[in-house]
């Protein structure tokens, strides 16, 4: 039997489906398992055993006609749609495959919930309902990202080349889409700071958009890794932290799959349907009549600044309260 599995992006979303395309892999363990995603997501399973990955663009016509021809070629028995959006909703209508699994109750699926989904629960307790739809149990709340040997490999060197190895420290990420500048929270640097005087070293990471506060935050405090690891080589690196804080973003979701604590900001989203899996309990967050928004920019005039209102006590305590400060 052949398994399709269609998860596009964007990247939080596709760190948690890793868990329950490992149960759909563990279901079905004689089965062949192909992975349709795009490009820019097809190296988190480099190093998964089993997994045969194709990734095709979101956008255009052209790529959509592409993936179609691919699809229909493949003759698969089962497609299992974790992205079930318009345009993967047409992809399998289109398949030719007979069991059609998602997320939108009725046409073109065969398996999916009874009821439409509303946002009311965490995007992963909604997928175990798309997975139980079709009779498979559900997947743990952990993703699955596992690491090649060079991964490993270059995430030691590094920690070698900056005096790391084997000391104690944090990852921190400060900055958050470019899109959605309210998810900041704007004392990372007090925090460093305090953490350092505590024995924690702190490391800053983050893609292009994060490199110029990056690169202002380790003026004053830390190392600036900007740029230094790809999406899997960042959950081996968390694997030798302490633990990490980070806003609601793409690396909140890459270190909780590290299997370290990792305290999140939620201000203007929505963390009971965002938070980084298993991590429900260290959400930091300040409960103030304008949050969440959904703003992506807190307006002047209303003045929203709720993630500011969150003190760098407040997260200290919360650190404390796990003892993962030196003395508790």
């Amino acid at each position: 039997m052949k398994n399709l599995v269609i998860k596009l992006g964007a990247l939080g979303d596709v760190v948690i489906a890793t868990s329950l395309i490992r149960r759909i892999q563990v279901h079905y363990p004689h089965d062949e398992l192909t992975l349709l995603t795009t490009p820019a997501f097809a190296g988190l399973f480099a190093g998964w055993p089993g997994l045969r990955v194709v990734g095709v663009p979101r956008k255009g016509l052209h790529s959509m006609w592409r993936a179609l021809r691919w699809l229909r070629a493949q003759r698969f028995d089962r497609v299992f749609d974790l992205q079930s959006n318009d345009r993967s909703a047409i992809l399998v209508a289109l398949s030719g495959v007979r069991m059609r699994v998602g997320n939108r109750p009725g046409f073109p699926y065969t398996h999916h919930p009874a009821k439409a989904y509303r946002s009311e629960i965490h995007i992963f307790e909604r997928m175990n309902q798309v997975l139980a739809s079709a009779g498979i149990p559900p997947g743990e709340p952990q993703p699955v990202l596992p690491s090649r040997e060079q991964d490993m490999r270059h995430v030691v060197e590094w920690l070698a080349q900056h005096d790391l190895a084997g000391k104690r420290f944090a990852v921190l990420h400060a900055g958050a889409s470019p899109r959605w500048p309210s998810k900041r929270w704007p004392w990372y640097r007090e925090l460093a700071l305090e953490l350092v005087r505590q024995g924690v070293q702190v490391v800053w990471v983050g893609a292009e958009d994060d490199r110029e506060l990056n690169r202002i935050l380790a003026q004053d405090v830390g190392i600036d890794a900007t740029g230094s690891f790809s999406i899997i080589q960042l959950a081996e690196l968390g694997r030798h932290a302490a633990f990490a804080v980070t806003n609601d973003s793409g690396p909140m979701h890459i270190l909780s799959a590290s299997g370290i604590p990792v305290f999140a900001f939620f201000g203007p989203t929505r963390w009971h349907k965002n938070h980084a899996l298993n991590q429900g309990g260290r959400v930091l967050r300040h409960t103030v009549p304008c949050s969440p928004c959904s703003l992506g920019v807190c307006p002047p005039d209303k003045g929203h600044a709720c993630l500011r209102n969150i003190s760098v006590n407040e997260v200290l305590e919360r650190l404390r309260v796990e003892r993962l400060l030196s003395g508790d």
